[in-house]
């Protein structure tokens, strides 16, 4: 008889070999491997199109991995009764009943808020919301924070962030991000956060994974990359280790639109490491 698995503790992430097609028949992942301790905090970075997205909707059992692939806690995250997984994503931040005329106090009730009183009032705080908010009155940055608020109010073992303090002010990114780090301080639980900005998170990961054209380059822990923290430009630091990751990619990939295409239209790639292109029609 297998012996049950502990799902009561802070899961750790291990990945082997795995290769994800799409149904157009594109390659998404491509033999990619990485191992994520319980209780780290890990930055996901690449390039629009790395396969970022693809990688957390595997882990978050959204998306059926091949087997022998995903191991979470021990367990596949598709397959297996994994516990405690919380995924917010883009599908998530789009919900439309958000923007309709509702109020606050509702939406965090609908989710539980009654059954985690402290937890509620806590995430209250730390986004700074007003219970008497109405949802189709209030700002986008305002209506992020309560969605935040809802996707996290139930306690987690693992959760998966995938660009979703996009629209945050300063100070409540920041706060944000404080409570995410209290919580693997705190309690048993593993963090994985796909994002592109990078101010004042210099002290906040454990992990960095790298990735470019569905494959892992580099991942460790945050002590074995050159990141000074010590000084005022510790936080620049990270971002110009990341923007050189960035360019490298650019250069082995090239441009997405090679030369002129059809009916005299060019595409000119550039931006921050490649993000975007600009369509000039002639």
């Amino acid at each position: 008889m297998t012996t049950p698995i502990d799902q009561t503790s802070a899961p750790s992430i291990h990945v082997q070999n795995l290769s994800y097609t799409f149904p157009d028949h594109s390659i998404g992942l491509h033999n990619l491997s990485v191992t994520l301790p319980p209780a780290s905090r890990t930055l996901l970075i690449g390039a629009n199109g790395a396969g970022k997205t693809t990688l957390l909707r595997l882990l978050s059992g959204k998306r059926l991995a091949p087997s022998n692939t995903i191991s979470i806690g021990g367990l596949d995250p598709f397959k297996d009764g994994l516990e405690g997984v919380t995924y917010l994503g883009l599908e998530w931040v789009l919900n439309p009943i958000v923007r309709t005329d509702i109020g606050v106090k509702e939406l965090l009730q609908s989710v539980g808020g009654d059954h985690y009183p402290e937890r509620k009032d806590e995430l209250v705080s730390v986004l700074d919301i007003d219970l008497d908010w109405r949802m189709h009155t209030v700002s986008d940055g305002e209506r992020r924070r309560v969605q935040l608020a809802m996707g996290l109010i139930r306690p987690w073992r693992i959760l998966l962030l995938d660009e979703i303090t996009v629209d945050l002010d300063l100070l409540s990114r920041s706060n944000f991000l404080a409570f995410l780090k209290k919580e693997t301080e705190t309690r048993a639980c593993t963090i994985v956060y796909a994002t592109h900005i990078l101010d004042n998170l210099a002290e906040w990961p454990t992990q960095l994974v790298h990735m470019s054209m569905g494959k892992v380059k580099e991942w460790g822990e945050m002590s074995g990359f050159e990141v000074d923290r010590r000084g005022e430009t510790g936080n620049s630091r990270l971002g110009e280790l990341v923007l050189g990751w960035l360019k490298d990619d650019l250069r082995e990939r090239g441009p997405r639109n090679k030369g002129v295409g059809s009916e005299g239209t060019a595409y000119i790639t550039g931006g921050f490491g490649g993000y975007g292109s600009e369509k000039r029609t002639f």
